[in-house]
């Protein structure tokens, strides 16, 4: 199961807690029952719904993190994965650009038949240095003499573009600058220098893979509301959406209610909380006067329409949400 969009980013929930509903609701129903811990688990599903919103009511999300999720994310920065690392209650762990050449290698590749070079698909013993100067003489013919749309394409397969560049003349100098910069990694390279020297030169916007793990506390209190405001990077921001919609694939007892910080705020204010869906569609407004980026409560749901679209515009909420695993 993976969520992807068109900037070639893709999310992927690799991992989760089958029943959190069911133990996120029995949780909070132990903290004030006397009850056994077999009769606890036998609550039904609408005594499950009570208690989840009970938990959000209260302010009593401990509950929550005995449910845990880990995600798999390809094809983001490192600018975005150095967003994400901040997150101090989660487990990370990401692809090393001291053991491995990430996607450079397969851009330089491609290059290499574009300009009509034949390189060596793997940098083996003795020859390595040589395949190394030959992708390096590839990226730089390629920067020099491919077309526009060529060089963005090619850019493409190892770094992240963000939508800023995407007027013409801007793209071009931006994926060129990018495979100049590249050529010149791939000779260090081939002149002996060590991969965790070469690297520092190396854009943030290479691509990356990162798995991550969090707690349901810390995705629906911390992470989600945080990152998937309108005011985020747009890069986590994105990231953060794809994220929330694995999460309703599985779990959308716990997770409809998730949202950027204006929709959790709100909710701790309302007698009763509201799913994500009821604000974007107006059904639920917003009572809080500002959100937390001081925007004020008139204007707080057009911003979270704004957050709520891809990079294409498409919208991010799925059309459907089920906690069927086989929709998986």
């Amino acid at each position: 199961m993976s969520t992807t969009d068109d900037i070639g980013i893709t999310v992927r929930l690799a991992q989760y807690t089958p029943d959190a509903p069911r133990i996120v609701a029995a949780a909070s129903k132990m903290s004030v029952s006397r009850k056994g811990s077999s009769e606890l688990l036998k609550i039904d599903d609408a005594e499950v719904e009570l208690w989840i919103r009970e938990t959000l009511k209260r302010g009593h999300l401990s509950p929550w993190e005995h449910s845990s999720y880990t995600f798999i994310v390809e094809g983001c920065s490192r600018v975005c994965s150095h967003q994400l690392v901040r997150h101090r209650i989660a487990s990370f762990t990401q692809q090393s650009m001291r053991y491995t050449e990430a996607s450079l290698r397969d851009m330089a590749l491609r290059a290499a038949g574009l300009v009509g070079l034949r390189c060596p698909e793997r940098p083996k013993g003795d020859a390595a240095r040589d395949a190394y100067m030959c992708y390096s003489e590839a990226l730089r013919h390629g920067s020099e003499a491919l077309g526009p749309d060529e060089v963005a394409r090619l850019a493409s397969i190892a770094y992240v573009v963000p939508p800023s560049m995407s007027s013409d003349k801007r793209l071009e100098e931006y994926a060129r600058g990018l495979l100049a910069t590249t050529a010149l990694y791939y000779r260090l390279l081939s002149t002996g220098a060590p991969k965790e020297d070469s690297r520092f030169i190396i854009p943030m916007a290479v691509r990356t893979k990162i798995a991550f793990t969090m707690n349901g506390r810390e995705l629906i209190a911390s992470f989600l509301p945080l990152r998937m405001c309108s005011h985020a990077q747009w890069e986590i921001r994105h990231v953060a959406w794809l994220t929330w919609r694995e999460l309703m694939k599985v779990h959308p007892q716990l997770f409809k209610y998730a949202g950027p910080s204006c929709v959790f705020i709100n909710n701790a204010q309302l007698s009763e909380p509201a799913a994500l869906e009821d604000y974007l569609s107006g059904k639920t407004g917003f009572i809080i006067p500002k959100c937390p980026e001081l925007v004020e409560g008139p204007k707080i749901r057009s911003c979270l329409l704004f957050a709520s679209r891809s990079l294409t515009g498409n919208p991010l909420v799925p059309e459907t949400s089920t906690g069927d695993d086989e929709a998986r």
